[in-house]
């Protein structure tokens, strides 16, 4: 799936939120509720730390711990899942599959009783494994481009609709100190992922369970990344990376690919000087791609309250839909997981916000379950070779192919 712009890589040690306890002024001693912990990893929006202890304040039935953990929260949460010193509750970008079938993680499908038609198809599909669902989405990011409407039109070009186009965009708006196109400061390999195959029509695992890109489609492609590249339209050496809007309201470049939390940065900076577009559609099977994602709620196998716990799960990430809009649009900027709380959020109603709700609901896609963490690296290198070096992309994705195949056959097989 898309990165997290929330998880922040920073040292140090986890930091306790006490849900109750001293924090609330709610002390457990004698009150007979059980006492839940509940990780989350370290979130750059202020005000969500607090939001979160706020929750868990409110839940009657069990003493909630909230742990906000910074530093490598995934490799965190990996190593105290085969603990019984781990959490009971955490937040995670899965699970994975190795998690859901080393039985690390409990089911909650019927968590989601009378609701699960409501929660976003696309997120939802990779926290469910042989019909179960593993984690209960909390809220979606989502990536798209962002264009400056001033720039285009001084240089005539419209907003691009295919990737030829956005090709021919970016060295058109090239010109003295502005660059056409911003990917991030590697060129686009680190954030775009799978997306340019999505916008070819194909995808990253099929449904059948295949490397979802064994298609000449896939290298025409990614070779118009490297076009880009060595035309020199991209922008490179940025003050700050993709996920912050500078390089777009500075004027370093016209067009940049960034993520929904950005909106209301680059409306404050630009007003309506800006226009946002899905990642534009490549050849006649193609259509417009949108990489979404959504960090989940899930309950611990190893938990000795696993039935509190998912209770608590359930009144939280289910139950209360004003907590849900909440932690979505209060402290950040996206897109609550829920469909009904998506359509009448009022911050999501107008303007390029609505627009990108559409985005996600006609084009969106997610890295899925099957996609594993070689299959990723193996492809992530490739892109990077083909979009800097240029190199073959034809022969590069047929050693990807062969990696995600194995992996494939890997994940197949009975744990």
């Amino acid at each position: 799936m898309p990165i997290s712009r929330r998880l922040l890589l920073t040292g140090g040690a986890a930091l306790a939120l006490t849900g109750c306890g001293s924090d609330t002024g709610r002390g457990d001693k004698g009150s007979g509720r059980p006492r839940l912990s509940h990780w989350y990893h370290q979130y750059g929006e202020a005000g969500t730390r607090q939001a979160v202890g706020r929750y868990a304040a409110a839940y009657e039935k069990a003493d909630v711990r909230i742990e906000w953990r910074p530093g490598n929260y995934d490799q965190q949460t990996a190593a105290a899942l085969l603990t019984d010193s781990g959490p009971d509750v955490f937040e995670v970008d899965g699970p994975t599959l190795d998690q859901i079938r080393g039985g690390q993680v409990t089911d909650l499908t019927a968590l989601l009783d009378g609701a699960k038609d409501d929660f976003h198809p696309v997120v939802l599909a990779p926290k469910t494994w042989d019909g179960r669902v593993w984690g209960v989405p909390q809220a979606i990011d989502t990536q798209f481009l962002y264009y400056r409407r001033s720039l285009l039109e001084k240089a005539g070009v419209r907003p691009p609709r295919t990737l030829d186009e956005l090709v021919d965009a970016a060295g058109r708006l090239t010109s003295g100190t502005v660059k056409g196109l911003f990917l991030g400061n590697d060129g686009g390999a680190g954030v775009l992922g799978g997306t340019p195959l999505y916008a070819a029509g194909l995808s990253l695992v099929t449904a059948g369970g295949k490397p979802g890109f064994d298609d000449p489609a896939a290298a025409r492609t990614l070779g118009k990344l490297h076009r880009l590249y060595a035309g020199k339209s991209l922008l490179l050496g940025a003050p700050a990376d993709w996920s912050d809007p500078a390089a777009l309201v500075q004027g370093l470049t016209a067009m940049q690919w960034s993520g929904l939390w950005a909106l209301p940065q680059v409306k404050t900076a630009l007003g309506d000087d800006f226009g946002v577009l899905p990642f534009p559609a490549d050849g006649p099977a193609g259509k417009p791609a949108v990489p979404v994602g959504a960090y989940a709620a899930a309950v611990s196998a190893r938990s000795a309250r696993r039935k509190e716990a998912e209770a608590y799960v359930k009144w939280l990430w289910v139950d209360r839909t004003d907590h849900q809009e909440d932690f979505a649009l209060s402290y950040g900027f996206h897109i609550p997981a829920r469909r009904s709380l998506a359509a009448k959020a009022a911050k999501l109603k107008e303007g390029a916000a609505a627009e990108v709700v559409g985005f996600t609901n006609d084009h969106g896609y997610a890295q899925p379950l099957l996609w594993t963490v070689a299959a990723r690296t193996a492809y992530q290198d490739a892109l990077s070779r083909i979009i800097k070096e240029g190199a073959d992309p034809e022969r590069e994705l047929k050693a990807v192919v062969r990696r995600t195949a194995d992996e494939l056959r890997r994940a197949g097989k009975k744990p």
